[in-house]
């Protein structure tokens, strides 16, 4: 393995900031080689994905792969220190700017260790307050707010945690089958080892995600949340190691307080997770639906959104009913509706009633289809695009808000109204609406209140109500810039809609200035003491997380200094 020599600074750093490559404090190549060998030579070298398109590493065939490949997960994924958002990325090294242009790793960590064990994830966090150095923790990096990277940071790379073990647990709060999964672990992973059990699980609607961190972490929905709840809610006991080193395990029964915050507080914020146990739960027959409309005419077409929501309504009464949407200005999609236990029958008979609206509105119905299948896992993948790098590409800007119902039934017009204001919005490139509809409900899902840190507002939500620009992946850091400030802009515009509600934090902004009662609401105080306690000396840093702003500050040069 090739370590680089850092650049050294002209200038002495204060230790009231955290060291970057150029500071002649930053570690010098003998410390991070020693740090190497304690490890069991785990430690990698970040380099920007896009070095191959660029002088002196110019490689015409592989910066043409990367090039093809920017915009899908895929690349990411298995990338120690390279995250999806193109914002965070920030064009430092991109693959469409010339040859001679600057090429640096910008906020990308400059190091990462592949964490094997609890002892690894120790020495790696040790070292990186030894030396005053920046931690940061990624998995696959499907992330909008730039919680996965961090400039000059030593990154945890949870990615190869991928051990999967059944159990029969017991404890006062749950006895029944459980899984127990590593840190590293996909939804896709997790949901083929469970179906050979006989098992179905809580994953969300991309398979590539990781179950353990910032999708269960940050709640984590999925088409099974009207049935069993949330990600979170699923939760039996976290494997972590924190800050000061020591490996714990968090549970109702055992350091509850963690156990608590780790369940929806948010994620790589309290601990390092290097695994969690789970609820599985019987499987068995799934109905589904799919079908889109296309806008013929603008009236109607706005017509039957209303009625879309409306019918919302009576969906997510339905005990198990799940559905996830988008639409723009020309065309809606039902992506897919979930009835675990259902019949083709059932879920016909619950959709049809909106067809009929759509045909009295006289708008064509495309790829209309209703399934039941003999397990989850085959429903699962029955409705997932046959391209599924291009259906979730990473070249998009995301906000939103949770709709609860009341704005249905009490404010519907005005949200419409909203919505075509968003959509019709033509200084970005694409924009389109996206929803995903769960009866949260304590009663609906049997979880009892206050068990977990989940933001209350998701018990009385209809659906998440995102808004999202999708734009080229060789978009200027100005544009950008420019994509982030609107979709905070449009975040503004649905919030009088909804006031005190909140926002599900992965799909909403880092630099809203309302996160702390959007993203945790009335846990906001509780979780800062588990932070203080767990985290003293706020090891672990990330934005719009609990206690960003007390302690570190992000310059413009991407460093962490003392507030």
């Amino acid at each position: 393995m090739v370590f680089a020599s850092p650049t050294p600074a002209q200038l002495h750093r204060s230790t009231s900031c955290r060291y970057l490559p150029t500071d002649t404090e930053w570690p010098s190549k003998g410390e991070w080689g020693r740090l190497n060998a304690t490890i069991g030579g785990r430690l990698i070298r970040g380099l920007p994905l896009a070095q191959a398109c660029h002088d002196p590493y110019l490689s015409s065939a592989v910066c043409a792969n990367v090039q093809e490949r920017w915009p899908t997960g895929s690349l990411y994924i298995e990338n120690p220190v390279n995250v999806m958002s193109p914002y965070w990325l920030n064009n430092t090294c991109s693959p469409f700017s010339n040859a001679n242009a600057t090429c640096s790793l910008g906020n990308i960590a400059s190091y990462a260790i592949n964490i094997n064990d609890a002892a690894t994830a120790a020495a790696g966090i040790l070292f990186a307050k030894e030396k005053n150095i920046r931690l940061s923790i990624k998995n696959t990096g499907h992330d909008f707010l730039g919680r996965s990277s961090g400039k000059g940071s030593l990154a945890l790379w949870t990615h190869n945690l991928k051990s999967i073990s059944f159990t029969d647990y017991k404890s006062p709060v749950y006895k029944g089958p459980a899984v127990k999964l590593g840190a590293g672990v996909s939804a896709g992973e997790a949901l083929q080892a469970v179906t050979e059990k006989g098992f179905r699980i809580t994953v969300g609607y991309v398979p590539t995600v990781g179950l353990v961190g910032g999708f269960l972490q940050n709640g984590g929905y999925g088409p099974l949340g009207s049935s069993y709840g949330l990600g979170a809610d699923n939760a039996l006991e976290f494997e972590v190691v924190t800050t000061s080193g020591k490996h714990l395990t968090a549970s109702p029964t055992s350091n509850s307080d963690l156990y608590w915050a780790l369940s929806g507080g948010g994620s790589g914020n309290y601990a390092l997770v290097l695994s969690v146990t789970v609820k599985v739960h019987g499987d068995g027959p799934v109905a589904g639906a799919a079908f889109g409309f296309v806008n013929t005419n603008t009236d109607s077409f706005w017509a039957a959104i209303k009625a879309w929501y409306e019918r919302l309504l009576v969906l997510n009464s339905i005990p198990g009913f799940s559905t996830i949407f988008v639409y723009n200005s020309e065309l809606f999609l039902l992506v897919e509706a979930t009835l675990p236990g259902g019949s083709k029958s059932d879920i016909n008979t619950a959709i049809d009633p909106f067809l009929q609206k759509l045909k009295a509105l006289n708008l064509p119905v495309i790829g209309n289809k209703t399934t039941q299948n003999p397990t989850f896992s085959k429903h699962y993948y029955a409705y997932l695009p046959a391209d599924i790098e291009s259906a979730w590409p990473s070249n998009n800007s995301v906000g939103g808000q949770l709709l609860p119902r009341s704005v249905v039934q009490n404010n519907l017009t005005a949200l419409i109204s909203t919505y075509r204001q968003i959509l019709e919005d033509d200084t970005v490139p694409e924009s389109q609406i996206g929803g995903a509809s769960n009866n949260l409900t304590h009663g609906s899902t049997g979880i009892p209140a206050n068990t977990n840190a989940i933001l209350p507002a998701w018990r009385d939500s209809l659906c998440t109500a995102s808004a999202g620009i999708r734009f080229s992946e060789a978009a200027s850091v100005e544009d950008l810039q420019f994509y982030q400030a609107k979709v905070n802009e449009w975040q503004d515009l649905l919030r009088p809609l909804s006031p005190n509600n909140g926002a599900y934090i992965n799909e909403a902004t880092f630099d809203n200035p309302n996160w702390k009662s959007e993203y945790f609401g009335a846990n906001y105080d509780r979780l800062l003491k588990v932070k203080k306690k767990y985290d003293p000396e706020f090891t672990l840093w990330q934005h719009a997380s609990v206690g960003a702003d007390i302690y570190w500050k992000e310059g413009e040069d991407g460093r962490l200094c003392r507030v």
